[in-house]
């Protein structure tokens, strides 16, 4: 393992946002992962920051343990795997990662990762604006915030002047390419991120045996911003371990994700979203934008290429690109219904299953958390009512663990005066 960042070496006494975990047995609905088991009259008791019984009735109690009669479904904590945690889905862009002063992204982070934990969003992917990632973890990892786990690139790295070079670290030349990986890793970062395209493809062939080999050397994955065939077919050659985004691909090139077992995380999202002009209009979307996502959410011809993908056995993993305009944290329902129209996903168990069971797999997480089973550790949500049945109740949370420590419940409703 890399060398651990500097604040790692900082004694904490104590935390300043107290988690203790919970001891408790919930019962209700459980949507397990393990394959498509559904215990429909079923417990999960949580002790130590572990879940530590599983089953069908009412399991064990007693011993100071509260028990919680939920009347939902019990299931495992989704995991975004794209997202912007100093973004703020408000807006522009460019004028927020030029503009924004640190303590901004700061607390567009602290407020971002609230939104998270409502909406049941227990592990944030966070894929970089500028260096603000970094201190988001260090305040959760320290206890100076209570928030979801964060997985973080600290910074993308990008060409210099390359796709969206105002909010990445720019670099030139394979030697750049190094340094720069070892600043990311120097900053905590769990994951390398390149932006390898956006109309052309980025970066020297020198280039990428650089930065892919000195991301490995380190022992960390690396993901690449690819989004046409050309793009994502290079990609998979030079040894990318992830994809963001995704788009139209060959036989080839789907074949070789196969082959490598490389995932596609799909953000549907920014195009779904800007595409509704009552949701579009709020966030200044312009008119001409607004209709061209029309015709881009109308056209599932444009994701065929994505469809033949997940067919072919290809790992389809849930992101949304929160902080993009119009994709606020937390907003869940949306992707994983167009997940499941576009066909990437088969049904709401599938698209449930992308952001839990697969996102963990994706993550190198799976022997910890994305399943509902004895000795995971307790990430886990409550939700009202059967998102099987109806996706949209995973946006009625009723309470959000994250390692056993309840860090969300929803506030009683208050009674009304006589």
């Amino acid at each position: 393992m890399p060398e651990a960042p500097a604040w790692k070496f900082q004694p904490v006494l104590q935390d300043l946002a107290p988690r203790e975990p919970a001891s408790v047995t919930l019962r209700g609905r459980v949507i397990t992962g393990v394959g498509r088991e559904v215990i429909e009259n079923g417990h999960v008791t949580l002790e130590d920051g572990v879940i530590t019984a599983v089953g069908e009735g009412g399991g064990p109690a007693g011993d100071g343990r509260a028990v919680v009669e939920t009347g939902g479904t019990i299931l495992a904590g989704l995991i975004n795997s794209h997202a912007h945690l100093a973004w703020d889905g408000i807006h522009d862009l460019a004028a927020q990662s030029l503009g924004d002063a640190p303590e901004i992204s700061a607390y567009k982070a602290a407020a971002n990762m609230l939104a998270c934990l409502r909406a049941g969003i227990t592990l944030v992917r966070d894929l970089g604006m500028n260096r603000s990632g970094s201190f988001a973890k260090q305040a959760v990892e320290q206890g100076v915030f209570a928030g979801p786990r964060l997985l973080i690139v600290a910074e993308a790295i990008v060409q210099t002047g390359g796709h969206t070079y105002w909010c990445c670290r720019e670099a030139t030349g394979a030697d750049e390419m190094r340094r720069a990986v070892r600043d990311q890793v120097k900053d905590g970062a769990d994951l390398i991120k390149i932006m390898m395209c956006h109309d052309l493809l980025e970066f020297t062939d020198e280039e990428l045996e650089a930065i892919v080999d000195e991301t490995h050397r380190s022992n960390l994955p690396i993901t690449a911003h690819a989004t046409f065939d050309a793009c994502i077919e290079r990609a998979v050659d030079f040894g990318i371990d992830t994809v963001e985004h995704g788009g139209s691909m060959s036989d080839r090139t789907i074949g070789k994700l196969v082959e490598r077992g490389v995932p596609i995380i799909t953000t549907f999202s920014p195009v779904l979203l800007q595409s509704k002009p009552e949701i579009a209009r709020r966030y200044n979307i312009p008119e001409w934008k607004i209709r061209e996502r029309q015709r881009l959410v109308a056209d599932k011809s444009r994701y065929d290429g994505l469809l033949r993908a997940a067919r072919a056995g290809v790992r389809i993993v849930f992101g949304t690109d929160a902080g993009s305009p119009a994709v606020r944290h937390g907003v869940v329902v949306p992707e994983m219904e167009f997940m499941i129209e576009v066909g990437v996903v088969a049904d709401n168990h599938a698209a449930i299953m992308s952001a839990t069971r697969e996102a963990a797999i994706m993550n190198r997480l799976d022997g910890r958390i994305g399943t509902v089973e004895e000795g995971k550790e307790a990430d886990v949500i409550v939700v009202d009512g059967n998102p099987l049945d109806d996706l949209r109740d995973l946006e009625r949370v009723q309470m959000t663990f994250v390692r056993g420590s309840c860090l969300y419940a929803r506030p009683p409703v208050a009674a009304e005066a006589v």
